[in-house]
């Protein structure tokens, strides 16, 4: 079948999957029909894998996350996909020698940003100083996985040190940073002592993460994964406040890994802690948050708005 065909057979069948959900007295996710960009996904193994996730969870766009130089590849999805990829990300080994080399080429080829950025160094550590530096000299975002307690025995920590990270703000002021993950999230409550990847319970006031985003014009907030959602469900009333608060800085993405889009597959082999969303699709329990916590206006902000002029994408 030819490929303009198909992509229009699929729109047919999902059109007529909404409105059979319609007849039968099932209400559509509240946020069906909207112009959404999932900015935290992993590039998976087909672009039809990622294409499954979208149109389950009905996200209409994605910004990819990928490894090293993707851009041929990423060029042939967006030529299967039109419209679909609006840009993508690029990581590689900070670790190893050549590493700037290898992300100037990815951002010279037209990678909108740096990151994921996961690797066992110290947030304030040379390593990742070089990269902030590289960010600001090419002028894209960079995306940091900020996490103080492992998943597992064997898993170790990445970019600590979140709690001291004002100074990184304050040494590259040209720097667009994006935080993200465990510590960056659970740095949320003033209580936070970096013993639990997951904390839960009510949050204190004051905690690191809401004052530094309320103080630093260059830090901005990628509300996607276990991390972000747990955060945003332990404490409703004062989730309310914060992204209301912030509704500037904080940027909607998922980090899902289940197949679907409706929590199909094996959503949390890696993270045990994560339990409470197995079986879940992220994507669908942040936006669905986010849908019944703020206004039209403000959801319209941290799903496309906010994403389009902090990486400027194009619509």
């Amino acid at each position: 079948m030819p490929e303009m065909t198909r992509r229009g057979f699929t729109r047919a069948i999902g059109g007529a999957l909404c409105c059979a959900r319609a007849v039968h007295g099932q209400a559509a996710e509240p946020w069906a029909g909207e112009s959404i960009v999932d900015c935290h996904h992993h590039l998976r193994r087909t672009a039809e894998a990622s294409i499954r996730h979208l149109d389950g969870c009905r996200v209409s766009n994605a910004l990819l996350l990928t490894r090293d130089v993707s851009a041929e590849r990423i060029q042939a999805m967006r030529a299967e996909y039109p419209a679909r990829f609006l840009a993508w990300f690029a990581s590689t080994d900070i670790t190893k020698p050549g590493a700037e080399e290898i992300l100037t080429k990815a951002v010279k080829s037209g990678a909108a940003g740096l990151g994921e950025l996961k690797f066992h160094v110290a947030a304030a550590g040379g390593e990742l100083r070089r990269m902030y530096a590289l960010a600001a000299e090419l002028n894209v975002p960079i995306l940091i996985h900020f996490q103080e307690v492992p998943h597992t025995p064997t898993e170790g920590v990445f970019a600590t040190g979140f709690r001291d990270f004002e100074a990184m703000l304050k040494a590259y002021p040209k720097t667009t940073f994006i935080g993200h993950a465990d510590a960056f999230w659970a740095n949320i409550s003033a209580d936070y002592a970096n013993d639990s990847a997951y904390p839960t319970g009510r949050i204190v006031p004051g905690g690191v993460t809401d004052k530094l985003l309320g103080d630093y014009p260059n830090l901005f907030g990628d509300l996607a994964a276990n991390s972000g959602n747990n955060a945003l469900s332990r404490d409703p009333e004062f989730t309310r406040g914060f992204l209301q608060r912030h509704q500037d800085k904080l940027i909607f993405g998922s980090d899902c890994a289940c197949a679907d889009g409706k929590g199909g597959g094996i959503s949390q082999s890696n993270n045990p802690p994560a339990a409470r969303m197995a079986g879940k699709c992220v994507a669908r329990e942040t936006l669905s948050l986010l849908k019944r916590t703020t206004s039209p206006a403000v959801f319209r902000k941290l799903t496309w708005e906010n994403a389009h002029q902090t990486y400027r994408l194009k619509a």
